[in-house]
This record gives structure tokens, sequence and C-alpha cells, in this order.
């Protein structure tokens, strides 16, 4: 019966055995992977915050300044450049529109954001733009591949459309997540206006050209990133737009118009959501990557031992039903 029983246990090490490298090097990287129906929504703000009056053209202080940023994945899309990439492919279709605090729009930059569903690497493909104008992706935007490193990486800035290092900072402590903190700061670089303006009936691809007025725009970004998920679970920017020479900007201060200013940070309902997700989603991306390997692996070695524990003990002793050899008495 314990023959019969250390076989089994035997069995089942070297299942395990064999299932901890599968799970780690073989499933990981292919359940591993950014869902390509995702839909997600954030509301950030900076209050107080400047923003140009276009009636007056002159700055004002306002008490909020609101912007909605949604991302959704378009499936279909997604789908037609795996075809041809030959691999998991994720497409985004992003949203940022900002409000006044009356509610009326200021601006919406919509952008098509196309990537490996599991590496985070930009996939080049028709379609990946920002504001109707095509780009190319450098580096990550948006989100940090699994598993992100303690160091600078290459972050894609929407504005400039150009992509430049955004510096690993040192571990930060959020909400009770162990986290990185980076931080990328972009000079005062002229930038194009937004297709959709505030002014109706303004064309920005003429504001150039007929008043010889241009925008320019430098941030500093900051971002709180969970390592394991590579999700921002906090991101704040202290940024500043201008409209700078020509007719529009020749009254303002050496000819510079401030446009908006503010420290813009994440809602706290949002940002609690935020939090809540990325721990849940920790869990899923550890079970996959340590827990059930090294679990599997240590639960391997510790049916071994037991199955040639029992095996040394059915060894030693004698079966049931077997004669008990009695030794002689030798005479000297």
């Amino acid at each position: 019966m314990r023959r019969r029983a250390s076989l089994v246990l035997l069995a089942f090490a070297v299942f395990f055995a064999s299932l901890s490298p599968l799970m780690r090097w073989y499933m990981y990287p292919r359940l591993a992977k950014i869902p390509p129906s995702q839909y997600q929504e954030a509301v950030l703000e900076a209050q107080p915050a400047t923003l140009l009056d276009y009636g007056t053209l002159q700055p004002k202080k306002v008490s909020k300044i609101t912007i909605v940023q949604t991302l959704k994945g378009n499936v279909e899309r997604s789908r037609e450049i795996e075809a041809s990439a030959g691999k998991d492919v994720v497409v985004w279709d992003t949203l940022s529109y900002v409000l006044g605090p009356d509610g009326k729009m200021v601006s919406q930059i919509p952008e098509r954001y196309i990537f490996d569903a599991h590496t985070q690497d930009p996939v080049h493909a028709t379609g990946e733009m920002v504001d109707g104008e095509p780009v190319r992706r450098e580096g990550v935007e948006f989100k940090f591949p699994f598993f992100t490193e303690p160091r600078d990486y290459l972050y894609f800035d929407a504005q400039t459309r150009t992509s430049a290092p955004i510096h690993y900072v040192g571990p930060r402590k959020f909400h009770g997540l162990d986290v990185y903190y980076f931080e990328q700061t972009i000079p005062w670089t002229k930038v194009p206006f937004p297709k959709k303006m505030p002014i109706p009936g303004i064309d920005p691809a003429t504001i150039e050209t007929a008043f010889g007025t241009s925008r320019w725009y430098t941030t500093k970004r900051m971002f709180w990133v969970d390592p394991v998920t590579g999700a921002p679970v906090n991101g704040e920017e202290i940024h500043s737009e201008e409209l700078r020479g020509g007719t529009l900007a020749a009254a303002a201060p050496g000819q510079r118009l401030v446009v908006f200013q503010g420290h813009v940070k994440m809602r706290e309902d949002y940002l609690r959501h935020t939090v809540d997700l990325v721990k849940a989603n920790r869990i899923k991306i550890l079970t996959l990557h340590t827990y059930a390997p090294v679990g599997l692996a240590v639960g391997g070695a510790g049916l071994l031992a037991l199955a040639l524990w029992l095996e040394a003990r059915t060894r030693r002793r004698p079966a049931p039903g077997a004669p008990v050899l009695v030794p002689e008495p030798v005479e000297a």
C-alpha cells in the first residue's frame, strides 16, 4: 500500500515540476495581455488654473479646469492588424477633452495608439495618429511594460508628437503600494493648434498664417507606476500653454499670451478606483508569473521528498504476514 502511495506521489511530483516552467515561460507570455476591448475613463482637474478668455484675449484665473480622458479598445481594428503583424495587438482610441469652469469645451485631442498586447511595444500600422495627423511612436504611452524596471524609458508626448526620456527617480509608497516614481520635463516647444478650437468659425490651420501667432507648450509629467502591471496608479502634470507673436499676442508682455496654466491632478474618486483596479490586476499577474510557478515547484519538491520517504519505510519494514527469522543461539 505504501509503495502504491509513493508511486502516486511521485507522479504528482513530476507533474508539478513539469507544470512550473510551463506556466512561467509558456502560459505567462500568452495570458498576461492587455484585453483588446478595454474601456477606461479618468477625470483630472487643475484647481485653480489660468485660462485664456478668447472674447477679450486676456488670461484670467478660474476655479477649475476639468480634463476627461477616455480610452476605448478598438477590437475590429486590432484583429485586422493582428492578421498581418502575427502577434496580439491592442488598438486604443483615446480622447482628451478639456472643459472650462462653465462646462464648455476648451479643446479636444483624439489619438489612436497601437501596441503589442504583452510587451506594450508600439506597433506601427495605418491609423496611428494624434488629432488626425499620422505619427510614428517610439517608447511607451499611457502604460509601462509588465514588470517595469527601475530605469529611464522613452515616453511619447502627444503635444509635440515626439518621444523623450522619462526619468526613473526612485521607489515610492502610494496608497499602500510599492511603486516607481518617474518624471519627464518637456521644454518650451512649438506645437500645432488643436483641430477643434473653442471659437466657432476659426480654422486652426490659418491662425499662424493669417495672424502670425504660434502655440507653445511645456509640461512636467509625473507618474507613480506599479512595477508589476506597469500601470500608473497616479499621474500629474504641471502644464503651461502660450500664444506667441503675431496679432493675437501683440499686446501681451513679451508677446507671450497665456492660454492655459495649472497643476493637473487626478480626481480623488478616480484615483481610488485606479488603485483598486491595479491591486486586483497585480495579483493576477503575480499569480501567473511568480506565485503559481514557485508554488508548483515547491509542491513538486515536497511531494518527491514524501514519496522517497514512504519508499524508504516500505523497504525497511517487512510486509504483513512475512515470516520473522529468529537467529539461533551460538555456543562457544
